[in-house]
């Protein structure tokens, strides 16, 4: 049975070993709670989590840690807590019911739905088998929904559907490594349960946002046979599925859920950190109301050292003992916030993360705000993170859909010109600082919270009719374009611009400075019907249709040729920004032309009229061999001439991608600098200089 958090960990450490550990004597249980008065701990009959066999009590030390030991503690047991405590506005304590420890490595519920710690026997064999350690330059993200990826598949076997082992099956995994993929992002995969309003509307939460647990792989995402088997079962089956990946080469990384708990808002379900310690664990006013900046209820409290420590030993726990790869922080903005509940770059948990030894080369990528006020915080994390770029979305969104539709209704004119997309196109060196370069941007057009991209290139406005609330949840503002027609159409021209919007959407996300992340499905259309906020439908409305359409496939191909395009050029993946009039190793040299092939002026660059620029980018050798460029970018919906830029050390320009054709076979690929060459109307074109 494993320690929890045991490697690295001082013995002068009060918060130490948290959880269940295995002692001479059976088992020796840690709980913290400052305002206790008592805990017992009831262990229960074999397999039955109804019937407590025995019981003990805890003590509690001077850091507020209760602790006891006892020999029917042992792997394979279920057990619970009952915890005494003071009355007041700030408290929820009551001794009749049974807690849940929150470092329990496994769960299971009663008939009657009570739900029951369990010792893990934790035991399984890696065979040898190391994480990929894909570096961040090289990483291509893909966000999947375990279910939803394989629910449908037609090469899964039934019984593997919509499961962490249909995640790992051949099928899949050939899928995933075709396409060029190296990592997939999974939507919360800890234990959760759905809030009792969507229970009381008969719907569910699809997407997991609300954790039950934060050390329990979610059961419901396990094969029939190992749900039958116990949580035990469950933890193998996704230990496989993490290492059929990495045996693979793809990397795990896990959307966590720490800036809340499924308890809710007050009057809530009480689960664990309510009944343990309500005052301390969440914040709140002195009268007990909370302080909600997290939009679900309730908000944990990061100024706690113990709710900190919570964190570090989950992700520990996943990191080493599930030898996850990485961690996409949900509404991150939260864990970083310390007194009067307000935003700390420096705050002691964001920089615990980073420095943590046991956590050294997991990649850590921040969703980097929240709602509460001053809750935006993209660009203001510490190096070492990631953050999802937002800006990057929508600049890239209003680009290619918004503005395009505004020049239709304004004789031509776009509201913007090109220098924005520039400057995200390059690695938003306006919103990160220097030292921490292009990575810190994980670049997306879309999420699972959103439009599709197929929804974006084909919907004016949102359809969630069917999440019941009168279509009033879900974003207004998604930046898209139906293109003339809102839905499904038949009519060719329509059809024929979005299929081109789309590519120059993934094109442009394939092909920019930073981390880019696709969404599972955008790369063959797959369509929600105009639902931009899916949550609460496990249904064929969210599981990926592997069904396709010719134009379908034509999509995947250019998508998985876009991923082999970016994965063979250094020049677009840049590791560190330059630094003018010096030369900085693993940065990328860029150099700005417009449609005449001159150097970009400040009218070119703010000019709403100037929807054409050519990007020249060569690579500075650090460890890969030296590569040079030509990106063309054109935004209007007429056909230009540019003449492509004369620059020292360029003899020529080889096409390798033109978004407005899906063959190149008849196309003349060798051009030279200087010529004047037909660009089609809305439209991305990639050379490669020598």
């Amino acid at each position: 049975m494993p320690a929890a958090a045991t490697t690295g960990v001082l013995p002068s450490d009060p918060l130490r070993r948290l959880g269940v550990r295995a002692t001479a004597e059976g088992g020796e249980l840690r709980v913290w709670s400052a305002n206790a008065h008592g805990i017992e701990v009831s262990v229960f009959e074999g397999k039955d989590p109804a019937y407590a066999a025995s019981t003990f009590s805890l003590t509690q030390d001077a850091a507020g840690v209760w602790s006891g030991s006892s020999p029917d503690l042992t792997p394979g047991t279920y057990y619970a807590l009952r915890v005494r405590g003071p009355e007041g506005p700030t408290h929820d304590f009551d001794p009749r019911r049974n807690l849940l420890d929150p470092y329990a490595r496994g769960l299971a519920r009663t008939e009657s739905g009570e739900w029951r710690g369990y010792v893990q026997h934790g035991d399984f064999d890696w065979g040898g088998v190391a994480k990929p350690a894909t570096p961040l330059d090289h990483t291509v993200v893909y966000e999947a929904h375990v279910k939803g990826l394989t629910k449908l598949h037609p090469d899964v076997p039934e019984e593997l559907r919509g499961t962490y082992a249909g995640l790992a099956h051949p099928a899949t995994i050939a899928h995933l490594t075709d396409l060029g993929v190296t990592a997939v992002e999974l939507l919360p995969i800890h234990q959760s349960v759905s809030e009792q309003r969507l229970q009381k509307m008969g719907l569910v939460n699809y997407w997991g946002y609300n954790s039950l647990s934060f050390f329990t792989p979610h059961a419901g995402y396990a094969t029939r046979a190992a749900q039958v088997g116990g949580t035990g079962a469950v933890l193998r089956e996704f230990k496989g599925m993490v290492r059929l990946l990495h045996e693979a080469g793809i990397e795990v990384i896990l959307d966590v859920v720490y800036n809340h708990t499924a308890e809710e808002g007050r009057g809530g379900p009480v689960f664990h950190l309510r009944g343990l310690d309500n005052a301390s664990y969440y914040r709140q006013d002195a009268d007990g109301t909370y302080i909600d900046t997290t939009g679900c209820g309730n908000t944990v409290d990061f100024e706690l050292p113990a709710a900190q420590r919570l964190v570090l030993d989950s992700l520990r726990y996943w990191a080493n003992e599930c030898q996850i790869d990485g961690f996409r922080f949900d509404l991150m903005a939260t864990l970083g916030r310390g007194a009067n509940a307000e935003f700390d770059p420096g705050h002691p948990l964001l920089r615990a993360i980073l420095d943590d030894p046991e956590l050294r080369g997991v990649k850590m990528i921040a969703e980097p705000w929240d709602v509460g006020m001053g809750g935006w915080q993209v660009g203001n994390f510490p190096l070492g993170y990631s953050e999802w770029n937002d800006g990057y979305r929508d600049r890239m969104r209003n680009f290619w859909l918004r503005d395009i539709a505004d020049a239709r209704a304004a004789d031509g004119v776009p509201s913007e010109g090109i220098g924005s997309l520039a400057r995200r196109l390059a690695g938003s060196n306006h919103v990160f600082a220097l030292e921490r370069g292009p990575l810190a941007s994980l670049n997306f057009v879309t999420a699972h919270d959103g439009f599709t991209a197929w929804d974006l290139v084909s919907y004016d406005e949102k359809h969630n009719i069917g999440n019941g609330e009168g279509n009033r949840d879900g974003t207004n503002d998604n930046k898209s374009w139906g293109h003339g027609a809102e839905g499904p159409t038949t009519d060719a021209d329509i059809l024929t611009a979005r299929r081109r919007a789309i590519r120059n959407l993934l094109g442009t996300l394939l092909l920019s400075a930073g981390v880019p992340m696709l969404t599972a499905g955008d790369e063959f259309g797959r369509t929600q019907r105009g639902n931009n906020n899916a949550y609460c439908h496990d249904s064929e409305l969210t599981w990926l249709s592997w069904d396709r359409e010719a134009w379908q496939a034509e999509l995947h191909a250019v998508t998985r040729e876009l991923i082999r395009l970016r994965r063979d050029n250094p020049a677009l993946r840049p590791v560190r920004f330059g630094r003018f009039g010096e030369t900085t190793p693993g940065a990328t040299q860029m150099d700005w032309f417009n449609k005449e092939g001159l150097s970009m002026s400040l009218d070119d660059w703010d000019s709403p009229a100037e929807r054409t620029l050519q990007y020249l980018a060569a690579s500075t050798p650090e460890f890969e061999p030296f590569n040079r460029i030509l990106l063309v970018v054109h935004g209007l919906e007429t056909d230009v001439t540019v003449t492509l830029p004369e620059h020292e050390g360029v003899a020529g320009y080889t096409l390798l991608w033109d978004s407005s054709q899906d063959d190149l076979a008849e196309r003349e690929p060798e051009h030279a600098p200087g010529e004047e060459l037909a660009v089609g109307p809305t439209s991305i074109l990639l050379f490669r200089a020598h």
